[in-house]
């Protein structure tokens, strides 16, 4: 069967218990997928899980009980209404198209469809109003440029964003399980004074750091810098938006920080923006100033929330209309998969 030819029909309404798929079970997201499925008591009548035929057969505890992984085909599909892909691009390309010919809504995971005019790239707290401007796919963003968005759209419905300038400080977990092992056999050669030939990364990484290791493009930015640029700019609806940013990959298991200036079309008082940063939804501030406390990966890993912290006039712009903060989010929860089972359940909120 050719998979690219399938015919896309109508997306229909969700039930208020829908049957849900998770393409990539296997993977270090798919994993924090069903883990966020349950401890948010997400109502679902059916979770399968998909892999490839060599995960067919494990097992994987849910709810109490045990759920065997399926192999992902052309008939996966037939009795899902929720389909939420985490396999990589090349995957999603292939098998949505099919998944959405077959009734599902398709929350993807990759870079696929991410800048595609007619799908959403949707982050909850951002532009939850984008949901409904789906027909059958909806993209979850790059890791940074949710983390990243969440903890500057308060600010944003306040004061116009002018220009974002960021450096991030990504963790192993954004690479994937196997760059997570390999940061843990490195430190621990590292620690016994053996050594370590690193596989997964081009460089050495116990005790170092370097440039992202995504493929430096011609105007001398990487892939992964170049999707939070175009990415934001959507999200936030501001397709001009002056973005720089520098990706670098840190000996971090898990969650990624940035150091955010953002300019705006005023200035905006950091009593002010760390008030509004308390009340925005999904942000914790963390900006203990006497104690020198503020957003680590340490305290963010396993968390649900952004914390934002280091909230204070930038300095470096003369105007005073630029804020510097410090942002740190679990990269495999709210930069992956808790944000993605987070517009399922808007979904099934706007069906209801």
């Amino acid at each position: 069967m050719n998979i690219q030819n399938q015919e896309q029909s109508a997306v229909s309404a969700l039930p208020a218990n829908p049957s849900v798929a998770i393409v990539g079970a296997t993977g270090a997201v798919g994993a924090v997928l069903v883990e966020c499925l349950e401890n948010r008591n997400f109502p679902l009548s059916q979770l399968k899980l998909l892999a490839s035929e060599r995960s067919a057969g494990r097992k994987v505890a849910f709810r109490g009980g045990d759920l065997e992984i399926q192999k992902l085909d052309v008939h996966a599909f037939e009795d899902v209404d929720i389909a939420i892909f985490s396999a990589g691009a090349e995957l999603s390309r292939a098998y949505a198209p099919i998944a959405k010919a077959a009734g599902c809504i398709v929350v993807d995971n990759s870079s696929a469809f991410r800048m595609k005019d007619d799908v959403p790239l949707v982050v909850p707290e951002v532009n939850a109003s984008a949901l409904s401007l789906h027909s059958g796919v909806i993209a979850n963003p790059n890791c940074v440029a949710a983390i990243s968005s969440v903890a500057l759209a308060s600010i944003a419905a306040h004061r116009k964003i002018r220009r974002i300038q960021m450096s991030t400080y990504q963790s192993a977990s954004g690479a994937g399980q196997a760059a997570m092992d390999e940061l843990n056999d490195a430190t621990a050669a590292a620690l016994a004074g053996e050594a370590f030939e690193h596989s997964v990364l081009p460089h050495p990484y116990a005790f170092n750091f370097f440039s992202h290791n995504a493929d430096i493009e011609g105007d001398g930015y990487n892939g992964e810098e170049s999707k939070v640029i175009a990415e934001l700019r959507r999200l936030f609806d501001l397709p001009n938006l002056p973005v720089g940013v520098t990706c670098i990959r840190v000996p971090v298991p898990r969650a990624h920080g940035m150091a955010i200036s953002v300019e705006l079309d005023a200035p905006l008082a950091p009593e002010l923006a760390r008030e509004l940063l308390q009340n925005a939804p999904g942000v914790r501030v963390v900006d203990d100033r006497k104690a020198n406390h503020f957003p680590m990966p340490v305290e963010a890993s396993g968390e649900e929330e952004v914390l934002v912290g280091r909230i204070r006039t930038d300095l470096g712009d003369p105007s005073g209309h630029s804020l510097s903060l410090f942002v740190v989010g679990d990269q495999l929860l709210k930069g992956a998969a808790l944000n993605a089972v987070q517009i399922a359940e808007a979904l099934l909120a706007t069906n209801s």
